[in-house]
């Protein structure tokens, strides 16, 4: 381990090393493999294995999100004002949260013996978990913009981390599908007791398990493979007056809550329309790891294409490249091999989903600081608040989404459901997103951030980086 001094880069004179970029890249993965396996599986696991009636299991999903608004921006105040430490001032966070955090994910997944404070015991451990992990990931996040100094390895560091955080939710997908598919209760006809099987509660638990391993690792693999920056704090009030009010900002979250909420709502509600819509209930798990996987094979196609055509371009073409696919796999009549080969059409756009905004807001920081060049220490803000519209947009998804199924009349594990809530599965994994997408790019048709004026951007960061250096030199050469 190693520390890099105020006016230092983390890289090296020819660039980053595949090794540390690699390390970097890993701390993605943790995030990305719990909020899929939540984001696909938590639904089903609450209202089939839990037996929580719909409107509970809204009501935590809505609130376990709607809490990330006051632990996003708390955390993003509090690490800010945290201090030097030999380790940085943000690894401390990510190693503390680890173990904690491992430890209410695997909680979520246990099924309480008592019927009564059942929801009670959901919501506590999921707020727990989405602050504990908020710890973790609005540090990590805000390393990008202390890996290098250099636009181009920033935007290289970022395609790793977010090829890596794809195969993540390929993980996830893989070891919370697979585990909970060998497990597969079956349905319930009307009249008969429900009761959820001890092999499936099990087979939840010990995809929880072996997902809390594989965090674990990841963060150890981060901080030990990562280097540190010094960087000066500044007022947090005064920094998230000064972040808010940058339109550029303003406009890429905005735009992005959107999109992001379009692929949220086809995310937490595709398990439901492969069992009951489709009547793929033992395939649905191979169906998601396909579009997890075909959106891990992307990734470097998306970073191609940003490169050569711009990343303003690509939001356009990879958000709306899914528009045909979620149209056909509600009209198309039901068959399997056609649903694979949408699903697998469908994850190339997941892949922009996951790589682009990302990769775009190291651009919004660069304008900041151009624009603001005697602020220090704003990187935590910026993320903290982009982390939390991210998982606000989750948590609207899968709050309507759950309340919708109940007000539909959703049966508990039934063998057939109410034509209504096959109707609301349709309308959740079609129209839905589509709306949300057309309403995103509307805002984004206003971002300001060309290729011109990124590109000018660095330029003038660049200068600003020799002349602080070259001021260094003279002062020493004068001492």
């Amino acid at each position: 381990m190693y520390a890099c001094d105020r006016h230092s880069s983390c890289e090296s004179r020819s660039g980053l090393s595949v090794c540390s970029k690699l390390c970097y890249a890993i701390g993605g993965a943790p995030y990305q493999i719990t909020g899929c396996a939540i984001g696909f599986f938590l639904q089903i696991y609450l209202l089939d294995v839990a037996l929580l009636d719909p409107f509970y299991a809204s009501i935590i999903l809505f609130v376990g999100r709607a809490w990330d608004a006051i632990t996003d921006p708390t955390v993003g105040f509090l690490v800010s004002r945290s201090p030097w430490t030999r380790f940085g001032r943000m690894m401390p966070w990510i190693l503390l949260s680890t173990p904690f955090a491992a430890l209410s994910y695997f909680l979520i997944w246990y099924v309480p013996s008592v019927d009564q404070g059942k929801a009670v015991w959901y919501l506590i451990f999921y707020c727990s978990f989405q602050t504990l992990q908020t710890c973790f990931h609005v540090p990590y996040s805000a390393l990008t913009m202390f890996i290098s100094t250099d636009q181009k390895e920033r935007d290289s560091a970022t395609a790793y981390r977010m090829t890596v955080e794809v195969l993540g939710t390929l993980i996830g997908t893989a070891v919370q599908g697979q585990i909970v598919g060998m497990a597969s209760a079956p349905c319930i006809s009307a009249g008969e007791d429900l009761n959820s099987t001890d092999l499936q509660r099990n087979a939840y638990m010990i995809a929880s398990g072996v997902i809390c391993s594989i965090y674990f690792v990841c963060a150890m693999v981060l901080f030990f493979g990562t280097c540190r920056v010094r960087t000066e704090p500044m007022s947090f009030f005064q920094g998230i007056r000064m972040v808010m009010g940058h339109g550029p900002y303003f406009k890429l979250v905005m735009g992005f809550l959107f999109t992001s909420l379009a692929f949220m709502f086809l995310e937490g509600n595709f398990a439901l329309f492969c069992s009951y819509t489709l009547g793929f209930r033992d395939d649905f798990q191979n169906i998601l790891l396909v579009i997890m996987l075909s959106a891990t094979l992307a990734i470097p196609f998306w970073q191609w294409f940003l490169t050569k055509f711009g990343k303003k371009t690509a939001v356009y073409i990879g958000t709306t490249s899914v528009v045909p696919f979620l149209v056909s796999v509600v009209l198309v009549p039901s068959n399997l091999i056609v649903t694979y080969i949408v699903s697998f059409a469908a994850g190339v756009s997941v892949a922009a989903a996951f790589l682009l905004p990302w990769s775009m807001l190291p651009d919004v920081v660069d304008d900041f600081k151009i624009k603001n060049p005697d602020s220090q220490g704003h990187e935590a803000i910026f993320y903290s608040f982009y982390v939390f519209f991210t998982k606000f947009a989750s948590g609207v998804s899968l709050g309507v989404s759950t309340l919708s199924l109940d007000f539909a009349g959703y049966v508990t594990r039934g063998c057939k459901q109410p034509a209504e809530v096959d109707l609301t599965l349709k309308i959740l994994v079609s129209p839905a997103p589509i709306v949300s997408i057309i309403i995103g790019l509307l805002i984004f048709i206003s971002y300001p951030i060309t290729e011109e004026i990124r590109q000018g951007n660095s330029k003038l960061l660049n200068e600003q980086r020799e002349n602080e250096m070259d001021s260094d030199s003279t002062e020493l050469n004068v001492v």
